[in-house]
């Protein structure tokens, strides 16, 4: 006894930091991750991204309110040039625009909108958290748009390198490269272990996996666990056919993107629209779940004022997750299209938010809350949404509405594979000056990521991508408060322009 009390004693004495590293030493790998995700989703970074939002909203006069409609028009309209190339540009703006919906459009809608408004998460109120998110990161995908086209770079042989990295270095000047630096780094980490593979192929793996062989009765045995082996082969085939379209680079990426970004949008909306109408008497009710939910009405444990904040940090997380608003990746796709006036391709990156977010996240999030599936807490990530499809489309036969999200979610999440590998090379190229045996390993390693992905718990994968947006969206978002006057300047001088005959859009 005498014993445990002078252990007891001295551990009183250990300094604050000595006893919270032996803390850390008793934790989880799951727990440790969820402790630095709650240092970087903190109050403070939710603060500074919805205010970002905010002011490039007020100094662009509210554009995604006044040129939403134009915006959507310059997605099927190619800008024009009286002379002969002028327009620089690897890509057209479409295609830039469906690279970065590549990206953009992924496990985030289905899975990442499941995880958010589930019981043990922000409950039905993250999912108005999201589109409050997403209004305000439409501008604020417009800015990183118009930025990534004026302060890109374009090489002798016509190679564009642009986004966040070089309008900071040069928007903001030299003194800020190691800002820029800061963000590539976080930039090729998001793409290496979080958005781009392991999230993705988890969400691709655990579809498939639950379709094809739900019990688990064809199991095999790798690294001292046991797993499916739909699982190995899901893991395999999409890490060969990712490498085969990731060697072509970002003619071949836009390429694919182009031909299945559309369809596989249209396809999961089509869907959705079918089981909203089948069940349309239960969308007021949803949408009340929504509403009061949002603003603690109808409080999740812990109270009122707990459920309004773990909704608003579920609901712009998850937002930013899937949209990327803020985060500093789009831009990096939109500086490789074919224009010269950079509000014009701005325009056109702030329609992937409004597809993204207020469009089919909207309806995945609504048709689980509708059909109740939020609540089940036995259900885990796209479990949840295969679980509201289900119920949702229960004049199919047994299995089809599965089949059908199962098909989205791998076309979902292979774009979005193609596409991060192409924003973690460019900001790789930019860390390493452009070294071209740096890129090669880089995309021999992200092929490797797709391959383990499926071996990772879900919570972790979440997680880890979580604390990379984070750490990523820092850097450009402080680039975007620096640089709103010159957004607001030039957007205000470009519709000045327009208005006056003097460009044509």
């Amino acid at each position: 006894m005498e014993k445990s009390h002078n252990k007891s004693a001295r551990s009183a004495d250990l300094p604050k930091e000595t006893k919270l590293f032996m803390e850390m030493i008793n934790l989880t790998f799951d727990e440790i991750l969820e402790k630095i995700d709650g240092l970087v989703w903190g109050v403070p970074l939710i603060v500074l991204i919805l205010s970002a939002g905010l002011m490039l909203t007020m100094r662009t006069g509210f554009i995604q309110v006044r040129h939403l409609p134009r915006a959507l028009r310059l997605l099927f309209k190619e800008e024009k040039s009286d002379i002969e190339g002028e327009i620089k540009g690897e890509v057209s703006g479409f295609a830039s625009l469906c690279t970065a919906l590549s990206a953009t459009i992924g496990t985030g809608n289905i899975v990442g909108v499941a995880t958010a408004v589930g019981i043990l998460a922000g409950g039905p109120g993250a999912l108005f958290w999201m589109w409050i998110a997403a209004f305000f990161g439409m501008a604020t995908k417009y800015s990183e748009g118009f930025l990534a086209v004026k302060y890109r770079t374009v090489d002798i042989d016509g190679h564009v390198l642009g986004g966040p990295f070089y309008y900071i270095e040069n928007g903001m000047g030299k003194k800020w490269k190691w800002l820029a630096k800061v963000f590539a780094f976080f930039g090729a980490c998001v793409g290496l272990m979080g958005i781009g593979t392991f999230s993705q192929v988890n969400g691709i793996a655990s579809a498939v996996t639950g379709f094809f062989d739900p019990n688990g009765e064809n199991t095999i045995e790798l690294f001292g666990n046991s797993y499916s082996v739909i699982t190995v082969i899901s893991a395999f085939v999409l890490a060969i056919c990712a490498g085969l379209v990731i060697i072509g680079g970002i003619k071949r990426i836009s390429g694919v993107a182009e031909i299945i970004v559309p369809f596989m949008a249209i396809l999961y909306i089509a869907a959705v629209l079918v089981l909203l109408i089948a069940n349309i008497t239960r969308i007021p009710a949803a949408v009340g779940d929504i509403i009061g939910g949002a603003f603690g009405l109808k409080p999740l444990a812990g109270g009122a004022l707990a459920s309004v904040m773990i909704s608003m940090k579920s609901g712009v997380s998850r937002g930013i997750f899937s949209n990327e608003s803020g985060l500093g990746s789009a831009p990096i796709a939109a500086a490789a299209a074919k224009t010269k006036e950079p509000v014009r391709q701005g325009l056109i990156s702030m329609t992937g938010t409004f597809i993204d977010t207020i469009v089919i996240c909207t309806m995945t999030g609504l048709s689980i809350v509708m059909m109740g599936s939020w609540a089940d807490a036995e259900l885990e990530g796209v479990q949840v949404t295969t679980d509201a499809f289900s119920k949702g489309l229960y004049f199919l036969p047994s299995g089809a509405a599965a089949f059908i999200l199962m098909i989205c979610l791998v076309f979902f999440a292979f774009t979005t594979i193609l596409g991060w590998d192409y924003y973690g090379e460019r900001c790789l190229e930019y860390l390493s000056g452009k070294n071209k045996t740096a890129v090669t390993v880089y995309r021999i390693l992200y092929i490797a990521a797709v391959f383990i992905g499926p071996y990772m718990t879900v919570s972790a994968v979440w997680t880890i991508a979580d604390i990379f947006n984070g750490l990523m969206a820092l850097p450009n978002i402080v680039a975007l408060f620096a640089l709103s006057s010159v957004v607001a300047r030039d957007t205000k001088d470009y519709f000045k322009r327009l208005k006056n005959g003097e460009i044509t859009e």
